[in-house]
């Protein structure tokens, strides 16, 4: 008898404990893939609770609430077969668990056996691992459930799970006990972040291959949208079968939901047909489309009224400026007008021009060492893509400051004296104002510093790092000036064209100083090759020199450049430890909170810069 059996994952845009939402969004994919005629359904990993509950997880009442949940979900799962992710805790430790349920009955509860514990997952913290083919009877809520290493048979289909991490792990994945037992289809459920370039590695390493090594079909479902702040989920659907690519979702979606499904030939693997690709994984627009859905999730499930932004006509403020305009034309794109009104809570408005009016207020704070230049360049890019935008000078402000400490010290402030103080005080004087804005509009301020500011501590605290969200502190300088000469094409964005044709600089000294980034700190292409090497690949400073000194021929400025990068890194943790919240986009992160650990007091490098010297 020829098997061919309908089969779908659903990707869901889910919010730690938020139980309506939740369940809500369950329920409605399980019925969309019930009219679709889908008889085995893939949801997303710990979708009943939200995978970031974090320390929550180690409570009794957040299993016990998502095993209520589950039972409230289950009768929805007639005539067909659905995975249900959700904490299973029992004799005082949790478990990463996933639930099947087979025509409204509960089969079983798989755990999960691999758990992540490095870059941004801390799962050790909050689950213990399940051993392979160890299985048990609990009870949970008065019912006997079987949990553990479990297989199933149903639709006369035999599967088993892997679930996120289990099919990173190269030798100890679960798939080759899956295939030594006969198991034909493989789901997994997953929470795996988004990062450049990860779904192709998904497609390749965990599914196309994974499938080809167990003899299988393999069907992966993802997360979606930015689920509890800092993580963004792609909403990533992958099927395979005995090693070729099946199908794949299109990714980073607006809706609550999404749904993938195709046809599975069991019997005849070779007539199983491939569906069209539609989904880019090109850098620039994955970022385009991960930033905005960041951003879309962050405004909604904050409650706040829209964005305020300090925009300095630079490139880092004007990228955060297109990232909120990008949101709206997406939302549009996915949601329609009126459902992305709705979503955002405000007024049904006709334009695009109008939505982003109304959710997006920038401010250029200008002083004397600011130039015309920036100011043409803020007014133009927020008049050209619709939103408020006002102008007023912060001299006063700065005075003010300045001829207190003067008469406190007993002397004028000089540049030769006091250049990081007189500069550190133009950006503080921003902040009071831009936040008392934020304050008046119930909107959220995004604060504009990027990865590179991060790195070398380029940033003023309580200044330009003043804000509660920081959009693209995850990306470099270098990928962000590219980018917007990109989004000037690609996206449709003339008004960056004034915005792409500047000199990145702070404008904090007079103009007569002639002040660059670059010439603040090193080449901008300089200080991410000495990142990648001596942050992500953990590397000493004399291991960076000999790698890059093969290439760079000017061994002493080299040498520079990189004492300064490594004496700026170590003296400049603590700012880190303070950026606000940011997204995720890169597996090359400072954020101390979501990816790299540093001490904010350290020996600073000194051992490891004098052997440089000897070089």
């Amino acid at each position: 008898m020829t098997r061919i059996l309908k089969i779908g994952g659903a990707t869901l845009n889910q919010i730690p404990f938020d139980w309506n939402n939740n369940v809500s969004n369950i329920i409605e994919a399980i019925d969309a893939a019930k009219r679709d005629g889908v008889k085995i359904l893939c949801l997303p990993e710990l979708c009943i609770t939200g995978y970031g509950c974090e320390d929550v997880f180690l409570s009794d009442w957040l299993s016990e609430k998502a095993f209520q949940k589950l039972a409230e979900i289950a009768p929805h799962c007639k005539d067909i077969t659905v995975d249900i992710g959700l904490p299973v805790r029992f004799d005082g430790f949790t478990y990463n668990g996933v639930a099947l349920v087979h025509d409204q009955k509960i089969l079983g509860i798989t755990l999960k056996q691999n758990l992540p514990r490095e870059g941004v997952h801390y799962e050790p913290r909050w689950f213990n691992a399940w051993k392979p083919f160890e299985t048990r009877e609990i009870e949970i809520a008065g019912q006997k459930i079987s949990v553990g290493d479990l297989i199933y048979d149903v639709h006369g289909i035999k599967l088993g799970f892997e679930i996120c991490e289990d099919g990173w792990s190269d030798e100890k994945r679960p798939g080759f006990n899956l295939k030594k037992r006969g198991v034909e289809l493989i789901l997994n459920s997953s929470a795996s972040h988004f990062a450049f370039g990860k779904s192709l590695e998904r497609e390749g390493e965990v599914v196309t291959e994974g499938s080809q090594k167990f003899d299988c079909t393999y069907l992966f479902v993802n997360h979606l949208g930015n689920e509890a702040g800092r993580m963004i989920y792609d909403g990533d659907i992958i099927v395979a079968q005995k090693g070729k690519l099946i199908a794949v979702n299109e990714r980073l979606s607006f809706k609550n939901f999404n749904l993938l499904s195709c046809e599975v030939n069991f019997s005849e693997p070779e007539k199983t047909k491939a569906l069209p690709i539609h989904d880019s994984k090109e850098k620039n627009e994955e970022f385009a489309r991960a930033a905005s859905l960041a951003l879309f999730d962050y405004l909604r499930k904050s409650k706040a009224k829209g964005f305020v932004l300090s925009l300095s006509g630079g490139a880092d403020s004007s990228c955060c400026a297109i990232l909120v305009a990008a949101m709206v034309k997406k939302g549009i794109r996915d949601l329609g007008i009126k459902a992305f009104c709705e979503k955002v809570n405000i007024p049904v408005l006709k334009t695009e021009k109008e939505i982003v009016s109304q959710l997006l207020t920038c401010a250029y704070q200008g002083t004397k060492n600011s130039s015309d230049a920036t100011l043409q360049a803020a007014k133009e890019l927020a008049e050209s893509i619709g939103a408020n935008f006002y102008c007023w000078s912060i001299d006063d402000e700065v005075i003010l400051f300045e001829s207190k400490i003067e008469k406190v010290i007993g002397r004028k402030l000089t540049w030769e004296n006091d250049d990081i103080a007189r500069q550190n005080i133009q950006a503080r004087s921003r902040s009071p104002i831009i936040w008392m804005l934020a304050n008046v509009k119930q909107s959220i301020l995004l604060t504009t510093s990027n990865r590179s500011e991060g790195d070398v501590g380029y940033a003023t605290m309580d200044g330009d790092t003043s804000g509660s969200l920081a959009p693209i502190a995850g990306v470099d300088k270098p990928f962000i000036l590219q980018w917007l000469k990109w989004a000037e094409k690609e996206l449709g964005y003339p008004g960056l064209s004034f915005v792409n044709n500047l000199t990145p600089t702070a404008e904090l000294r007079p103009q007569d100083r002639a002040q660059t980034d670059e010439k603040d700190l090193m080449p901008y292409s300089v200080l991410l090759e000495i990142e990648k090497l001596g942050i992500r690949d953990r590397k000493n400073p004399l291991e960076v020199y000999k790698i890059l000194s093969v290439n760079y021929p000017d061994k002493e400025t080299l040498k520079n450049y990189i004492k300064k990068f490594f004496k700026m890194w170590s003296a400049s943790q603590w700012k880190r430890e303070r950026i606000a919240p940011s997204f995720h986009f890169d597996d090359l992160n400072v954020d101390p909170r979501s990816w790299c650990r540093f001490p904010i007091l350290s020996g600073g490098f000194k051992d490891e810069l004098e052997e440089l010297n000897l070089q």
